[in-house]
């Protein structure tokens, strides 16, 4: 009678120079049910990364791109070349994560395992797991998958009109004179609904980033310190503010909405 081969972990890198980032990233692999991943290191950077890889044995690289010196398509240049001059199988796959879609045809080109583009979602990550652990021939199993939920709605009045605006389109909601601004994707809707009536409908998908602003989670692709005109702070060089992918903009965060930015940027999607 055969038996099955025990189940394995991944041990894995992640390397991002953004806190932020590698913060979220373990909290999605601790969440990615029983596809197991070890992390045993982090790096901020492409040098600390190769000196943590020359010391300690690891089957998986998430790796960030733009960082500064060095980048990560260079160190992933790098290991590759070395695995090919040491004969070593056992070089770690590499999945990129990053915040640039551009670079898709390079990564793929230095072999990499798969490509995922921030904000990253808990699926996506889980199929790149699945991906690495057929390549290095690892023996367990990722959740069983099940079909997505359909995409809630948000019912909102735009001018006399009545319409119905999917999650999945959201980017952001200001409160401006009587009306709020709504900004998806592709349009701009002016609604005569109150902000704060819809940041609750919304619920746990969008998150409030100032008295005037609600943002959707999965648009933020990251929080940090910008100078930006007017500006709750009284100096601009000390602003807190979230860039939102989609619309490649900038908008302030207030003191009193940091911290639930921040919890809202590292929580599993």
């Amino acid at each position: 009678m055969s038996v099955e081969p025990k189940p394995t972990r991944l041990r894995a890198l992640i390397v991002d120079d953004e806190p932020l980032a590698r913060m979220r990233l373990r909290s999605l692999l601790a969440d990615c049910g029983v596809v197991g991943v070890e992390v045993v290191g982090e790096a901020g950077s492409a040098p600390e990364a190769l000196h943590v890889l020359s010391i300690t044995g690891v089957d998986l690289l998430l790796l960030d791109i733009h960082m500064p010196g060095l980048n990560g398509l260079e160190v992933a240049r790098r290991l590759r070349e070395q695995a090919q001059r040491e004969g070593n199988p056992a070089a770690p796959a590499v999945v990129f994560v990053t915040a640039h879609a551009e670079h898709a045809l390079d990564a793929f080109e230095l072999n990499a395992c798969d490509y995922l583009t921030k904000p990253v979602r808990r699926q996506r990550l889980q199929e790149a797991l699945q991906r690495v652990a057929q390549r290095l021939g690892h023996t367990f199993m990722a959740p069983p998958t099940t079909a997505a939920p359909p995409d809630k709605v948000l019912v909102v009045s735009d001018r006399g009109r009545i319409l119905r605006i999917p999650f999945s389109e959201l980017v952001s909601l200001k409160a401006e004179m009587k009306y709020v601004t709504l900004r998806t994707l592709t349009h701009t809707y002016v609604l005569d609904d109150a902000l704060v009536d819809l940041e609750q409908r919304l619920g746990d998908a969008a998150v409030r980033i100032h008295r005037s602003a609600v943002v959707a989670k999965a648009a933020i692709r990251a929080l940090e310190k910008r100078a930006l005109p007017g500006a709750e702070d009284g100096d601009a060089n000390e602003s807190w503010a979230v860039h939102l992918a989609p619309t490649d903009e900038w908008l302030p965060v207030s003191r009193r909405q940091l911290a639930a930015v921040r919890e809202a940027l590292v929580a599993p999607a």
